[in-house]
């Protein structure tokens, strides 16, 4: 939408660009001022992009060690890792399907039936 614009009679604004496309408002506004789906997935991640590096580097060392991890435990994996951040507020764990998610997102890791 920010690309097609508006008529020459409709003035340029994000509530009249919205309208138009049926897309939310603070899409578009994201969209201008460069913000990204990914960034906002980023933001909302349990661990920070290098976090999570370590522990498929973790996991696959552990893997090739012949000592793999169970999924059920990479959970409080991510918990430890999240608590030796430094912040003021106290940090809750990964809800159930996180582990899922994390997979997901790491291809490279494969899952053993036992």
């Amino acid at each position: 939408m920010l690309a097609q614009g508006l008529p020459l009679d409709v003035p340029w604004t994000y509530a009249a660009l919205a309208e138009r496309g049926d897309v939310p408002l603070s899409t578009l506004h994201h969209r201008d001022h460069g913000r990204l789906r990914e960034e906002l997935a980023q933001s909302q991640q349990y661990l920070t992009p290098e976090e999570e590096k370590a522990i498929v580097k973790f996991l696959l060392l552990m893997s090739n060690l012949r000592h793999p991890v169970r999924i059920k435990f990479i959970r409080s994996l991510a918990f430890c890792v999240a608590r030796h951040r430094s912040t003021n507020k106290p940090i809750k764990p990964p809800d159930k399907n996180w582990p899922r998610a994390f997979k997901k997102r790491h291809p490279e890791l494969k899952s053993e039936a036992s």
